[in-house]
């Protein structure tokens, strides 16, 4: 044991080099599914960067400890890493530790995304570890820990590893496909790729304005799908047909589209959405998300704004100080309030200070409600819809038109509740699965919802409300719910991107007869459309949007970052996800959920979306920064 450790003491620099390299070689079969030699030459050289950094600046008394120190370091990013892949499906950048602060609020989840192979980072260091507790280090040992690397050698390898890694950033710095990056890249270099992308574009931005990108965007549109949208407001489907109605979203957590009209052991999972599309509401059945680093908080700010949420963080930490053109500030005009109800703590994804930048003028957080413990987060549905029942009623009673929004929590993930809430009962073969706890916590927040719906009724409010029901993401994890099982177990289609990233979306308002809309839709079209129906011209608001009025929309892509690589895209007939480029992506039919081989055709909805991303990008960086 003493001559493994004396090892380590005298070439701290290569055994912690061969370590992180092993370490390099796991990370990219968890995440990647195999090892290119080609590939892990770029790690090779972001390694000896490191390294060589690290032995030119530290003494030999310290290079043991620092070396050590380094790896325990490393060993901990690539677990993280592959934590966070596993359960987000994507590498996370430097800019995901403005998240940290948030992960004991969702501890079940990640934990659930952890395998115990992950712990094979941490093995080098257990050993090392019991090595130095059961073995005494001598005198002798001490004298002989000197370093043997020369600094001569350790600047010339500095040098010709920085040259190497310039050389893989620079010819893979384009990459839109964050993943086809960050595998050409390695975990490490892809940081610096992001961070040089991310200095150009706020470059880029800096030199532009508010008015440019608006006049920029028009072009995009009119030369993308021949128009810029229906601007006589009298030739616009439903325009003002709920026109002063009090407005209540209701925004349902993890919640996937193929809930809707499922049968589980002949019993209607979603008896309260199923009756609302029936009753008059416009469903639109083939809507995805669009959420990025925020999650549950990006889903708010896009259903309230109509722009998309940057790639590399929270819009809730990133732009919560900014003043945001959105559905609240138009209602305000409208001398309506706007209240949003949410059973945690406000300080969760830094809603504190997200809903004064989307001009909210009152939240309702953990205090306000009666916490009846039905999950990690608190409160049930149920309670969080009757404080809100009294708030509204209140309002109802003074006549003050009102725009609400609620956040339901009782269907997140992990999804298991306890028995006094279910209402339906799961098959033998969904019990105790993940599917199965995801069946009953659906089955529930539908059920919630109807209580709430129901109390509407009684208070004589529902008459004078339009109800808007959307799913903020997907829930279930490809892990636990292989596409063919589910496909079995459920008898539906299933596909592990197109099912799990579609997501419901209907709204009902009174005295309007609703109709199903089958085409392509995006969370950043429901912010215009809504705005339709009450009657409020966007564009005579100066209102810049990068979704559509889905009411009057006759071609329409959305696209996608963050779950899939930027570049991804949704239209009427596929899901499209990019590989290095256009050339070398994959394309879904939609409808069969088959691969496409031949998506030439739609190159230009590539380049569409990549375009209006990127302009949204640089609307939302320029926005002002509030003065309150």
């Amino acid at each position: 044991m003493n001559s493994i450790l004396n090892i380590f003491r005298k070439s701290p620099f290569w055994t912690t080099f061969i370590l992180v390299m092993i370490k390099m070689v796991l990370f990219r079969q968890f995440n990647f599914q195999g090892v290119q030699v080609d590939r892990l030459l770029s790690d090779v050289a972001s390694v000896l960067v490191l390294l060589c950094v690290f032995e030119l600046i530290t003494t030999s008394r310290w290079k043991s400890l620092v070396f050590n120190s380094v790896n325990i370091i490393l060993s901990l990013l690539l677990f993280s890493c592959t934590v966070y892949f596993t359960f987000f499906g994507s590498i996370p950048t430097y800019t995901a530790l403005h998240g940290l602060d948030q992960v004991g609020g969702v501890k079940e989840s990640i934990g659930s995304a952890i395998n115990l192979k992950f712990f094979l980072f941490f093995l080098d260091i257990v050993i090392i570890a019991l090595l130095y507790i059961f073995t005494l280090r001598t005198r002798e040992d001490k004298a002989k820990s000197k370093s043997v690397a020369k600094p001569i050698y350790v600047g010339i390898a500095l040098v010709v590893a920085i040259g190497a890694s310039f050389l893989y950033i620079r010819n893979d710095l384009d990459i839109s496909n964050e993943l086809v990056q960050a595998e050409r890249l390695g975990v490490l270099n892809y940081q610096v790729a992001t961070a040089i992308n991310e200095a150009k574009e706020n470059k880029a931005i800096r030199e532009g304005s508010t008015e440019k990108t608006k006049e920029t965007l028009a072009q995009l549109e009119e030369g993308f799908s021949g128009e810029v949208g229906v601007v006589d407001t009298e030739k616009q489907n439903f325009f003002g047909a709920a026109k002063g109605k009090n407005v209540i979203v209701v925004q349902l957590e993890s919640f996937q589209d193929m809930m809707v009209g499922l049968k589980v052991g002949g019993q209607e999972v979603t008896p309260v959405l199923n009756g609302l599309i029936k009753e008059n509401s416009f469903y639109f059945p083939n809507m995805f998300q669009q959420i990025g680093q925020g999650n549950t908080s990006d889903a708010e700010f896009i259903s309230n704004t109509g722009l998309y949420p940057v790639g590399h963080t929270a819009m809730s930490k990133g732009f919560g100080d900014r003043e945001i053109p959105s559905m609240p500030r138009l209602l305000a005009k409208q001398n309506y309030v706007s209240n949003t109800f949410h059973i945690n703590d406000v300080t969760f994804w830094d809603r504190q200070n997200l809903y004064p930048a989307l001009g909210f003028d009152k939240y309702y957080e953990r205090p306000s409600f009666v916490n009846d413990n039905f999950n990690g987060f608190g409160a049930s549905d149920e309670e969080m819809y009757r404080v809100g029942m009294e708030k509204l009623t209140e309002l109802h009673k003074q006549n003050q038109p009102f725009y609400a929004q609620f956040i339901a929590t009782s269907s997140h993930h992990p999804f298991w509740m306890k028995q006094k809430f279910m209402s339906i009962d799961i098959p033998k073969e969904l019990s105790g699965t993940q599917l199965g706890h995801y069946v009953g916590a659906t089955n529930y927040a539908d059920k919630a919802l109807g209580i709430f719906i129901e109390n509407l009724k009684k208070n004589g409010m529902w008459e004078d409300t339009v109800l808007v029901v959307y799913g903020d993401h997907h829930g279930l994890q490809i892990k636990e719910n292989d596409a063919a099982w589910v496909e079995k177990v459920l008898g539906i289609n299933y596909h592990d991107q197109i099912s799990r990233f579609n997501v419901p979306f209907l709204i009902h308002a009174p005295g309007v007869e609703g109709k199903t809309y089958e085409g392509v839709a995006g969370q950043i079209d429901m912010m215009p459309t809504l705005a339709n129906l009450l009657g409020i011209s966007l564009k005579d608001e100066g209102y810049t949007v990068f979704g559509k009025d889905l009411l009057n929309t006759t071609k329409n892509v959305v696209g996608m970052r963050y779950y899939s690589p930027t570049g991804t895209f949704f239209n009427d007939d596929i899901m499209f996800v990019p590989g290095k480029g256009f050339e070398d992506g994959t394309a879904i039919d939609l409808k069969t959920m088959e691969p496409v081989a031949d998506f030439s055709k739609y190159r230009a909805d590539y380049d569409y979306v990549l375009e209006l991303m990127k302009l949204s990008d640089g609307y939302v960086k320029l926005l002002p920064k509030r003065t309150e």
